[in-house]
């Protein structure tokens, strides 16, 4: 029986190690933290993911969908939140579709759970990860409680150990390996809105809420206890961020101006902006994703994005999904299978990477522009009527199983159509009308020749 290695015990990490103990393979997870499931969920550090088709598919494969159904909240649409106080929405898809607002932590450990149902899976915690000799698949460790080194020699490792992967580390310095990393200009701070003294929520539970500023915004997601988990996406450095922001009476007048009817919503805004972190947001690109066939990068590891598109544990699950099936199809022959793999998903990475950049000009920018807001209700007019013909590019990177690299070539297409629909007289009038459906349809048509 080969012997298999997991470096990281995280989402992607804890659902690969399922998925190949259910192939019989023995299985050793090392994580570099304590045992998540015994420590306290750490308060500012992301505790908020929206879980779409693509990670539903995968939890599907595990065995677990159900069991998390009971603590996602579905979210139907944007709530945009305007500098005045109005409201208006935006739905994601159709009205059954829905994004699915989950607790990183709580998810972490349904996952861990599980795998303490298989005697094939064995867990190692405070185990940070050093070195990796390619040539020999000899792991080493530092154990954190005992202060020794510890070395482990594998038949294949799964390297799922996030953004700063200590593996891909090691595999950066062989030959022909490419790897670049950027970060974003703007930094991420999570604050709280908490819920009514009854337990209700204090917004719409079923839509993720935004209020967008242009070159900042801050979004909201809501937990099963009532209260919203809300983070400012907010720059680093200049005239107005995160370095300039000093005081309580600084932080108190911003808000204030800026999110008017969300301060009154925020009790602990102070105290949450001071006490919790600034983060960073690191973006991840590499090539490739394998070491021969010995060592393979899943989830951050591979392809850190940063979050707008709400898609990074939907793409790392995808990776395990993907994996999955290529080796079915390969009858559990490894020969060449990573290799094949990395060459699939590479290009899948980059595009979501890229997807997510738009995504937050979006978010921030557009969502907030009348222009934008019509352009999306004649999409969605027109995929309601030719559903065959079109489906809004969200949808397919949301609602679907689409290829990222398929979604993001149809996107481009679909915005050349798009603004020549845009062009058209009194579009605001007659958005709705019969010619702009014509119009659209023959422009669509031309595209498919």
């Amino acid at each position: 029986m080969k012997k298999i290695a997991i470096v990281g015990a995280g989402l992607v990490g804890s659902l690969q190690a399922i998925l190949m103990a259910k192939k019989g393979y023995q299985v050793d997870v090392y994580e570099r933290r304590p045992d998540l499931r015994k420590a306290q969920l750490i308060a500012g550090k992301s505790i908020n993911l929206a879980l779409s088709d693509r990670g539903w598919k995968a939890l599907e494969l595990a065995g677990i969908a159900e069991d998390i159904r009971k603590i996602a909240i579905p979210m139907y649409k944007r709530c945009m939140h305007a500098p005045d106080g109005t409201l208006s929405y935006q739905p994601y898809g159709r009205e059954d579709q829905a994004i699915y607002s989950v607790s990183r932590g709580g998810l972490n450990q349904k996952l861990m759970n599980l795998a303490d149902d298989f005697p094939n899976i064995s867990y190692h915690f405070n185990r940070k990860c050093q070195d990796l000799d390619l040539q020999s698949n000899m792991l080493t460790f530092r154990n954190s409680e005992s202060g020794q080194q510890e070395h482990e020699q594998f038949d294949k490792i799964f390297a799922t150990d996030g953004a700063f992967s200590a593996v891909r580390m090691r595999m950066q310095k062989s030959t022909l390996f490419d790897y670049s990393q950027k970060y974003l200009d703007h930094g991420y701070k999570e604050l709280v809105i908490p819920a009514n003294p009854d337990g209700t929520h204090k917004l719409d539970k079923n839509c993720l809420h935004i209020w967008p500023r242009g070159e900042f915004m801050m979004i909201a997601l809501a937990n099963l206890d009532g209260s919203f988990t809300c983070t400012l996406f907010f720059p680093m450095f200049g005239e107005t961020s995160f370095d300039t922001l000093k005081t309580r009476e600084q932080v108190a007048a911003f808000f204030n101006k800026t999110f008017p009817d969300a301060v009154p919503m925020m009790p602990t805004l102070l105290d949450d902006y001071f006490d919790n972190p600034t983060s960073s947001l690191v973006m991840v690109r590499c090539d490739p994703w394998n070491y021969q066939d010995n060592v393979l990068l899943l989830g951050d590891a591979a392809h850190a994005i940063v979050p707008f598109y709400g898609q990074g544990m939907n793409c790392g699950f995808e990776d395990c999904t993907v994996f999955d099936e290529m080796y079915r199809q390969a009858n559990g022959n490894w020969d060449g299978l990573m290799s094949r793999f990395s060459d699939m998903r590479v290009p899948d990475g980059n595009a979501i990477l890229d997807l997510a950049l738009l995504n937050y000009i979006e978010m921030r920018d557009l969502t907030a522009d009348p222009d934008f807001l019509l352009r999306k209700k004649i999409e969605a007019k027109f995929s309601k009527l030719y559903p065959n013909l079109w489906m809004p590019l969200y949808s397919q990177v949301t609602f679907s199983n689409i290829r990222y690299s398929e979604a993001l070539k149809n996107g481009k297409e679909q915005d050349n159509v798009m603004a020549e629909v845009m062009k058209m007289d009194n579009i605001h009038a007659d958005w709705d009308s019969e010619k702009v459906m014509e119009k659209m349809l023959s422009l669509v048509k031309t595209m498919m020749v």
